[in-house]
């Protein structure tokens, strides 16, 4: 009989100086939504609200011991992959799911690109997650720019958002997609998820904000958090943009650049 889902939730991603996006989002993320977050740092990025102006790899190995040290000890009922860096981390992390993951589904979102601009995955790194850590993932979660260069087609609107998910699943071997529209103008935000059920089209006003800093994170870390408490992948993200979008309304108002989200906004209601 398998056991319980407990919410346990391991995070591979870089950190963020400023809290508001990286390892930090995702920790705050999943102990808003009820989980337990453990994580294995790929990087220490050197960041504030304005931008990233250094980053410092963790060499592989030891983010190799990190998961296996907090896997044989603790357990995850779900794994969420972040910013990774470089294709040796990303074979790092598919070698380590292999052999210490004991099947938790993956949430995988492929970070590339800081808020403000810097890049943060090497370009021999795309082609690694697509090709080889694509087909682990329960669902993969790309905003359009990311969709476009893992999919190869252009991604404007909801037809392309719809054709990227279809190549993700269809082609790539990811069990679902969520591609995500915040990045496409108007002033209706669509995400579009793809399972193996069919599909559907999240709708959402823009919110006109600048605290946007962290959304990625933190929407995937969300997902992940729900999936790790045993609810299907459509719960998941349903939840997990509700739990985004008001945290985005509950902003605090820090900083002069993109300002980080209200990640605890649950703990001041009433």
């Amino acid at each position: 009989m398998a056991s319980k889902p407990k919410g346990r939730v391991l995070i591979v991603a870089g950190s963020d100086s400023g809290g508001g996006a990286g390892i930090q989002a995702d920790i705050k993320t999943v102990t808003a939504l009820g989980g337990y977050a453990m994580t294995a740092i790929t990087a220490v990025t050197v960041q504030n609200t304005i931008g990233v102006t250094n980053v410092h790899e963790i060499p592989s190995a030891i983010v190799r011991e990190q998961i296996e040290v907090v896997m044989g000890d603790l357990g995850a009922d779900a794994w969420k992959l972040g910013m990774l860096g470089s294709a040796a981390h990303v074979r790092t992390v598919l070698d380590a799911w292999q052999a210490v993951g004991a099947g938790a589904p993956v949430v995988l979102d492929p970070v590339m690109i800081a808020k403000g601009g810097a890049s943060l995955l090497a370009g021999d790194a795309v082609a690694v997650i697509r090709d080889d850590l694509m087909p682990l993932a329960a669902i993969v979660t790309p905003n359009a720019p990311e969709a476009e260069a893992l999919t190869g087609i252009e991604v404007k609107g909801l037809d392309g958002q719809i054709e990227a998910a279809e190549i993700l699943v269809e082609q790539l071997g990811a069990y679902s997609a969520l591609v995500k529209g915040g990045h496409i103008e108007g002033g209706t935000i669509r995400d579009v998820l793809l399972t193996r059920e069919g599909y559907r089209v999240f709708e959402s006003p823009r919110i006109e904000t600048r605290a946007t800093h962290g959304t990625g994170c933190t929407l995937a870390s969300a997902i992940a958090a729900h999936m790790a408490q045993g609810r299907a992948i459509e719960q998941a993200v349903e939840q997990a943009r509700l739990y985004l979008m008001e945290a985005i309304r509950q902003a605090p108002g820090l900083g002069q650049g993109h300002g980080p989200l209200g990640h605890n906004w649950r703990f001041r209601e009433g």
